[in-house]
């Protein structure tokens, strides 16, 4: 009789366990990774343009994601996916972190940086099986500034505001689109960026920086300048996954909100995730650190990127 219930309570805990292992989704397989520093994706007005390649180990043909940094399009570097190359790659994405030219003092540099960011998109696609990169599989992302340029450089691929910039790059014929773009945080209208910074930070207008001049001097740079200004019929096809958060003082998330309305008006695959409580600056912190914020998106991205990429 004792041994009867105790077979009978070993059955319903072998159940109970197998049920529960059901219902938790299976982690991700995680693979080596290997990282070639400081790879020159092309060279613009004599500048030689940097970025940090992260490939996974094994031998394959693999989706891609070019990372563009942050930091208002004046500071950062392609450090800043030090922690999402890795990460990414041991999942089976080949990451390529990027350099690009950086306004300062005087010196603006739209569209340079446009331009750049395309040209990574152009070199990762040309290069092709040679970096394990699927070439019709190549997504954009990037943070604040970064979001900016990965949605601008993604919707406005071949766009002729910027095609033929550079025709004398070897890669200038090759198109610069993207199945899908990953903006954290981004500007998506420089007119309404330029109105919270006169408000917020007046002694550093960063879209007036980085355009060179007010809007009241040319608004219409300032429309081709902004991403909402290409969520066009012809760019439809493109996925997007948004994210910000609530407590975001150096982006207004009304640019988010506006943004992620005209793309479900044009019929883009559109998804969002609201931080609650986060602010600025936290898409490029320690994904594995307890508690992070990235560590809570992180699987998230990761079922997008399965699904759309």
């Amino acid at each position: 009789m004792h041994a009867t219930r105790g077979i009978c309570r070993g059955l319903l805990i072998a159940a109970v366990a197998a049920l529960a292992g059901a219902m938790v989704p299976a982690r991700a397989q995680t693979g080596g990774f290997d990282l070639q520093r400081n790879v020159e994706y092309g060279k613009h007005d004599g500048v030689s343009l940097l970025g940090d390649l992260y490939t996974p180990s094994a031998p394959g043909k693999y989706p891609a994601v070019v990372a563009v940094h942050g930091a208002g399009w004046q500071g950062g570097s392609k450090s800043s996916y030090q922690y999402w190359g890795p990460w990414l790659a041991q999942r089976g994405y080949v990451v390529f972190s990027i350099d690009y030219r950086l306004a300062a003092a005087g010196r603006k540099m739209y569209p340079e940086s446009v331009n750049d960011t395309r040209a990574a998109v152009q070199w990762a696609r040309s290069k092709g099986a040679a970096i394990k990169v699927d070439p019709d599989r190549i997504a954009l992302t990037g943070d604040s500034a970064g979001g900016h340029l990965a949605a601008l450089a993604g919707l406005a691929a071949d766009h002729p505001n910027f095609r033929g910039a550079y025709a004398d790059d070897p890669y200038a014929s090759v198109s610069a689109k993207v199945k899908a773009i990953i903006p954290a945080y981004g500007v998506f209208d420089m007119v309404q960026q330029w109105n919270h910074d006169l408000v917020h930070r007046p002694y550093d207008q960063i879209v007036e920086k980085y355009l060179g001049f007010k809007p009241m001097d040319d608004r219409k740079a300032y429309f081709e300048a902004s991403p909402m200004s290409y969520v066009t019929r012809d760019n439809s096809g493109v996925s997007f996954f948004m994210t910000h958060g609530t407590e975001d003082d150096i982006v207004d998330r009304r640019q988010s909100d506006d943004f992620l309305v005209a793309l479900k008006q044009n019929g883009n695959y559109a998804r969002r995730i609201v931080m609650q409580g986060s602010g600025h600056f936290w898409y490029t912190d320690p994904i594995e650190e307890p508690g992070s914020v990235p560590g809570f998106f992180a699987p998230r991205l990761l079922r997008f990127l399965q699904d759309r990429l």
